[in-house]
């Protein structure tokens, strides 16, 4: 079956073009499989394709100097990655694993290279979304090295709500909140802290808590509370 292009509708980079030449891009790459816990990418190895994330859900980390991992975001349906190496031709600056099944899309270097030169638009968006994923690293590296425990928990929320939360009525949903351990790597935290920080919000009445799911009740003033 002959693939349409219509998942790469959503995908930032691509969502000036039209539907002939979606398809087109398409066909240039392959749909690779990666199971819970599979590795995608290792920091520092050659970096020869970009990939866009059609389903599931990555997490893009990197070591620490002390051999403890350091999450920096957890990426989803219609993300991408891989880019910083395509562009300069570096290795890649971090690891990237699946956190739960993921279908992605692999187009190799030369061809994404070629495709910004035939395509201009895709430049200006691939730029306009580097330039927010600096801005948020830098709150990131702000609320690390600035707040208390618990506003490093707080950041950490929103990242997530930012990422791949659902808002509604107010409220924003993160459906599949990543395992505790995770949330620590991504605070600079331990454990304990996690749980200790997200039990007092919700008995503070600032979050509610149901399984793996998480709701900010209001998200405006969480994030002007913790922002």
């Amino acid at each position: 079956m002959t693939d349409n292009g219509d998942f790469l509708k959503s995908v930032p980079i691509f969502s000036e073009l039209d539907s002939e030449r979606l398809k087109q891009i398409s066909q240039l790459g392959i749909r690779k499989f990666y199971k819970k816990d599979a590795t995608v990418l290792h920091e520092n190895e050659t970096g020869s394709a970009l990939f866009v994330i059609i389903s599931g859900k990555v997490k893009v980390s990197r070591e620490s100097d002390d051999g403890k991992e350091v999450i920096l975001s957890i990426l989803n349906e219609s993300d991408f990655f891989g880019e910083m190496a395509i562009l300069d031709g570096l290795n890649r600056s971090a690891s990237v694993t699946a956190i739960e099944e993921a279908e992605l899309f692999l187009i190799q270097r030369a061809d994404f290279l070629n495709l910004l030169q035939e395509h201009p638009e895709i430049s200006v968006s691939l730029l306009q979304e580097l330039t927010r994923r600096l801005r948020a690293s830098d709150l990131r590296i702000k609320s690390l090295s600035l707040k208390d425990a618990e506003g490093k928990v707080a950041s950490v929320i929103l990242q997530l709500a930012d990422d791949i939360g659902k808002i509604k009525q107010g409220k924003v949903e993160i459906e599949r909140l990543p395992f505790q351990h995770d949330l620590a790597n991504m605070a600079g935290t331990s454990r304990e802290t996690i749980s200790r920080t997200l039990h007092s919000f919700a008995k503070r009445g600032l979050i509610e808590l149901e399984g793996t799911r998480l709701r900010i009740i209001d998200y405006e003033k969480f994030k002007q509370q913790y922002r």
